[in-house]
């Protein structure tokens, strides 16, 4: 049985990366608080 998650990096990146984040309004605040908090990583 194959296993339901097979990782890969661009698509992951397209989806959930710093600037998709960018695009949106709630993307943008989700960035602002990650800084915010000082994160080390803000995006992906």
């Amino acid at each position: 049985m194959k296993r339901t998650y097979q990782p890969s990096k661009i698509r992951r990146a397209r989806t959930h990366g710093f600037l998709v984040r960018m695009k949106t309004r709630g993307g943008k605040a989700v960035i602002s608080a990650r800084r915010a908090k000082g994160r080390k990583r803000l995006g992906l």
